[in-house]
């Protein structure tokens, strides 16, 4: 992910999202961003985040429009150590346009992965 702007608060918890990817696999697969309606709300000393890919009439030219089917993340606290949590994630996305099955699977599983190294670091760090 290289960004994420709320384009729309409609209350506590509840906006508009549009996130944003770098080009993948030597811009194979070229930059996509996703706008995506989010809820999320506090969950068993936790974090429950759901979300869904909604029609945004604003579009940038330099991306191509993903899609995120309903999608959720569950941060709980670590029932044998409470200063651990436990993130886990449900997605599914489509990136849309001419893709490889074989490239979407390899750039899908380096970003994961990028993203979860990413959170740690930046989690080490508050």
């Amino acid at each position: 992910m290289t960004s994420m702007d709320i384009l729309e608060h409609f209350e506590e918890n509840c906006c508009v999202i549009r996130y944003t990817t770098a080009g993948q696999l030597w811009n194979i697969i070229s930059p996509r961003e996703f706008v995506d309606f989010s809820y999320t709300v506090g969950y068993e000393e936790g974090l429950l985040s759901c979300g869904l890919s909604v029609d945004w009439s604003e579009k940038r030219p330099e991306f191509i429009r993903g899609y995120n089917h309903p999608c959720g993340w569950f941060c709980v606290r670590h029932k044998d150590n409470p200063h651990q949590s436990l993130l886990t994630g449900y997605i599914q996305t489509d990136l849309r346009g001419m893709i490889p099955q074989s490239a979407v699977d390899t750039a899908m599983a380096s970003t994961l992965v990028n993203f979860y190294g990413d959170l740690q670091k930046a989690l080490q760090k508050a």
